[in-house]
């Protein structure tokens, strides 16, 4: 006989609606995003229309005449559209300008046999974007058997070409093989190249010095003539990171005397149900229309309660924002006030989901320059200390006025960081000093 159980359970359940999915994925849309996605949406629903607005336009012009400095994207007054950009002037055959097509063209002007000519011609394609070839590259030829006669005459063949360094293996190699080809090259620079980078690295120079029986001036001499080299032969061949061009989401703007939020919509269309599918829906009198329409209907219901739920959460996001640092925004200083996700939704009294949406990959443009909406965001530093960015702006100004020669070590910033009221551990100093790019007192220590 078996005992069956009943048990009641009482709980809470968030079930995603379609209209919540849209309201969420809008609203964590950067500009940029949501003008391509109302195209998109405005081509699959007929009932989603798009018009410019030309009061828009004006508007813009009338908001860049109070704050000059804005430029949301909108160049001349004019709304630029991408896909209407004029091509780069002067844009380049990628591939013909290639380090691989450039190594092709010197071996093919060589004369040499065609085994070892076909040998080369693979590895250039081989040789990656810095200029460097694998050594597993190498030894995987060597293992589908080809002579290693044969792969040390196509490896040096590599190396003789240009740009000086290419094909090298290694860093050390690489800066040997630039350091060949000058006239009279140093042998010391050589020994140090070959034997002691890592230390060069580090201004270790004691060992260097004892195994080597130089100078320390004789050591930075050498470090100088090694700085003058290129790591990276393939360097010149990479092609050029694109300009990215950012809109800001928001502007913070002085108006009657006053900073105020002023969201960038101007580039956006006018978005609206069209009038004669809404007719449509009304006096069609087949089914399966009416049945179509009428979910076409409901979502562009939800697009433009979602879009005003967007515009509407990053204002009071924006304007929380001002709030706290208007300091900031006013000139007053460069400095942060500590701020929160967690404290501004509690603010708000909204998730903290919500402002991440709201904030995520989003930027603000004031008299200083464009911000991410996240660069506002910095914790405070104990209990009611400063915002770890402003400790950081402070480590950074305490080792710009250091003496080169005596650099500031961990532990003397926590020291003056300490009489100024802000009490760190000597690693948090360590992990903010790296997180600004700093190297070590070693590494920043200059010699006379």
């Amino acid at each position: 006989m078996s005992l069956v159980t009943l048990k009641a359970e009482l709980r809470q359940e968030l079930k995603l609606t379609p209209q919540l999915l849209q309201s969420m994925e809008i609203l964590q849309m950067n500009s940029q995003e949501l003008l391509e996605y109302l195209g998109k949406i405005s081509e699959e629903n007929p009932l989603v229309e798009q018009e410019d607005a030309p009061s828009l336009r004006s508007a813009y012009e009338e908001l860049r005449q109070k704050a000059s400095w804005i430029d949301g994207g909108l160049h001349g007054g004019t709304f630029v559209h991408e896909d209407t950009a004029a091509p780069e002037r002067g844009a380049l055959d990628r591939e013909t300008e290639s380090l691989s097509a450039f190594l092709r063209d010197q071996l093919d002007r060589r004369r040499l046999p065609k085994p070892l000519l076909a040998l080369c011609r693979y590895l250039a394609e081989l040789v990656d974007e810095d200029g460097y070839l694998a050594q597993e590259d190498l030894d995987g030829l060597e293992n589908m058997k080809v002579p290693r006669p044969l792969l040390d005459e196509a490896l040096a063949t590599i190396q003789s070409l240009d740009p000086a360094g290419v094909g090298a293996r290694n860093l050390s190699e690489c800066l040997l093989l630039q350091l060949s080809r000058q006239k009279h090259p140093s042998p010391a620079v050589m020994d140090i190249v070959a034997r002691f980078l890592p230390e060069l690295g580090r201004k270790h120079y004691g060992p260097i010095a004892r195994e080597l029986g130089l100078t320390t001036a004789e050591i930075q001499a050498a470090e100088k003539a090694i700085a003058a080299l290129e790591p990276h032969p393939g360097r010149a061949f990479q092609p050029a990171e694109p300009t990215v061009y950012v809109r800001p989401d928001v502007f913070i703007v002085e108006l009657d005397g006053e900073l105020q939020v002023v969201l960038n919509e101007y580039y956006l269309p006018r978005v609206t149900i069209s009038d004669y599918y809404a007719r449509l829906l009304k006096e069609s009198d087949e089914k399966e229309t009416r049945a179509y329409l009428q979910q076409k209907m409901q979502q562009a219901k939800w697009l433009l309660n979602s879009l005003e739920r967007r515009g509407g959460t990053l204002r009071r996001c924006a304007e929380a924002i001002l709030e706290a640092q208007r300091p900031f925004f006013s000139g007053k200083t460069g400095e942060l006030a500590p701020m929160s996700l967690l404290t501004l939704a509690e603010q708000l009294e909204v998730h903290p989901s919500t402002v991440s949406r709201a904030v995520r990959g989003k930027y603000l443009q004031c008299r200083q320059g464009t911000y991410p909406l996240r660069y506002f965001f910095s914790h405070a530093v104990g209990q009611a200390g400063p915002s770890q960015q402003a400790v950081k702006r402070r480590m950074l100004e305490l080792v710009r006025q250091e003496d080169p020669a005596h650099p500031l070590s961990d532990q003397t910033l926590v020291e003056l960081l300490s009489g100024e009221g802000v009490r760190l551990a000597r690693r948090t100093v360590a992990k903010y000093r790296m997180e600004l790019g700093l190297p070590s007192s070693t590494g920043r220590r200059h010699r006379s």
